[in-house]
């Protein structure tokens, strides 16, 4: 297993949320995921299209290769080391490079709307129903090559649908939902999104494990985890 200060192939070094949160531009990038994202306000598809391309030949030059969405209104633009299976001192090469052109293109960036989402199912017997939701959703296993975990998340092969990962249960827990969502946000989103959601007609579940994750509830009892990279590390 890697770990952070560690080198991967000479001279990459393997980076915490922590230390690569220190070291990107704050006014575009935030660590949800073992990622980095930004999402860049564009206007128009035409001008989408202009930052993609521009990204494009500079993850090129790079030698390292993001994600990235257009759409009208906005780009979104994630970057990890899959070799990794985290993030390293590329990724933050890249955010830097994305940034300049974001500046140069005089592009504004939208913080607030950054999350990652994930469906997670408790399970008493992982192997017995892990090829049922593999199939059936026809996603595959997430490839991290610091982890031996024989049943890692399955992830959607077009990078666009939430990823699946599985909980072991001790015993059955008929009193509580089987399968819950984790919304990851920027850590400095969390708080004012709990409270948001409370106000919306939730309630806190527990925050005993902030801020790693908020548990909350609707007024029927279904669950779901906002969660940060923080208190992690």
């Amino acid at each position: 297993m890697l770990v952070a200060g560690a080198t991967l192939r000479g001279m990459t070094t393997m980076l915490t949320p922590s230390q690569a949160t220190d070291q990107v531009d704050a006014r575009h990038w935030r660590v949800l995921m073992n990622r980095l994202h930004a999402s860049f306000r564009t206007g128009s598809f035409e001008r989408g299209l202009e930052l993609t391309t521009r990204i494009g030949a500079a993850a090129q030059t790079a030698g390292h290769h993001p994600d990235v969405h257009l759409s009208y209104p906005s780009v979104r633009v994630s970057v990890s080391t899959h070799e990794a299976g985290g993030l390293t001192s590329k990724d933050v090469a890249l955010a830097a490079a994305i940034t300049a052109i974001v500046d140069e293109l005089g592009l504004a960036s939208d913080v607030a709307v950054l999350a990652t989402l994930e469906i997670a199912i408790d399970a008493l017997d992982i192997p017995g129903v892990y090829p049922f939701w593999q199939t059936v959703l026809g996603y595959v296993r997430e490839e991290l090559s610091n982890t031996d975990d024989p049943m890692p998340a399955l992830v959607d092969p077009a990078g666009l649908g939430p990823s699946v990962w599985f909980q072991q249960m001790d015993a059955p827990r008929p009193q509580r939902n089987r399968i819950h969502l984790d919304l990851t946000v920027p850590h400095d989103v969390a708080e004012q999104r709990v409270t948001a959601a409370i106000a919306a007609g939730g309630h806190l579940v527990s925050d005993r494990r902030a801020p790693a994750f908020w548990i909350l509830a609707d007024a029927e009892g279904n669950e779901v985890c906002v969660c940060t990279w923080q208190a992690r590390d």
